[in-house]
């Protein structure tokens, strides 16, 4: 690639924002595991902790712009502040349809926190199951695909693979006549050769187009003990979450409660030859967390804290 190409802005925004980065013991410190993603225009909630709606004002992101939600499993400090963002969003005049995709059971906690508060939502809710067995295409967007990734954890848990989908060549205008027919552009844009009636190349798309960057992609992998199978799934996707509840000096209790260790979790990423790696789901009974990231680092030098409030850029 060159550094012309380097440079260029990426078609849209592809990046991750840390709403929540502690586990399930409430701490001063963490708040429980809530991420936002946004890919172009839409806002993608990953899991929905005590409190998530609160952190999405405080770090000015607009509630009604979410589209989608995706829940892991329901441990409380993944979904109980699901209810209150659902209902916020309804007193705030919210018409357009919402999706939710998560476990089986979720719809039912849903209706009848609804039916005995007498709450009726003024937005259509559509809320599919997710299998936590077997891998799954989930959704197909304009711009996306998002895949569920089966996790192992002490009840059902799924994690979530979003892939942009490949974008087309950049057109080089600056190389084409003035006079090139519209339905030329978009033939080469979609990199089509131009040829005329009998055959002859009047254009290759190789020479007025460049290469359009690569296709990003994010993985989050909550709770879960270390799974060698997710590996293939995983492999060479761009940025990694996978929860780091406890360090190795806690490896022990990590596997007796279906968490990982950050070394785990660096060795997970190493395997499957990922861009970055970001840990979190951090135990209240650590105080700081330098050492989980120097504990991962000596696996995976490309481990990072998932840090509450910073945007990761994938």
């Amino acid at each position: 690639m060159t550094e012309t190409q380097t440079l260029r802005p990426v078609p849209f925004p592809f990046a991750l924002t840390i709403l929540g980065a502690g586990s399930a013991t409430p701490s001063l410190r963490l708040h429980q595991t809530a991420q936002l993603l946004s890919i172009g225009n839409d806002y993608v909630l990953i899991d929905c902790g005590e409190g998530t709606q609160l952190r999405l004002i405080e770090q000015r992101i607009r509630p009604g712009r979410l589209r989608y939600i995706f829940i892991s499993h329901l441990h409380g400090d993944h979904y109980f502040g699901l209810a209150p963002l659902l209902s916020s969003l309804n007193l705030a005049g919210r018409t357009e349809d919402l999706f939710l995709f998560g476990p089986r059971g979720l719809d039912e906690v849903l209706t009848t926190i609804f039916r005995v508060s007498d709450s009726r939502l003024g937005y259509r809710l559509h809320f599919q199951v997710v299998d936590p067995s077997e891998p799954a295409l989930l959704l197909d967007h304009p711009q996306m695909t998002v895949q569920s990734i089966p996790l192992q954890h002490r009840i059902d848990c799924t994690g979530y693979l979003f892939r942009e989908k490949p974008h087309k060549p950049h057109l080089l205008r600056d190389k084409l006549p003035d006079d090139v027919p519209v339905a030329y552009l978009k033939q080469l844009k979609n990199g089509e050769n131009i040829l005329d009636a009998d055959g002859k190349l009047l254009y290759a798309a190789s020479e007025y187009t460049e290469s359009a960057p690569a296709p990003r992609s994010y993985a989050f992998c909550s709770d879960t003990r270390y799974v060698e199978e997710l590996i293939p799934q995983l492999h060479g996707v761009d940025l990694l979450y996978h929860e780091a509840t406890f360090m190795e000096d806690n490896a022990q209790r990590a596997a007796e409660v279906y968490h990982s260790t950050a070394k785990q979790a660096a060795m997970i990423a190493a395997k499957a030859e990922v861009g970055r790696l970001l840990i979190g789901h951090f135990s209240s009974r650590y105080k700081q967390f330098d050492l989980f990231l120097d504990e991962a680092r000596a696996v995976f030098p490309e481990t990072y804290l998932a840090i509450e409030g910073e945007t990761t850029h994938v």
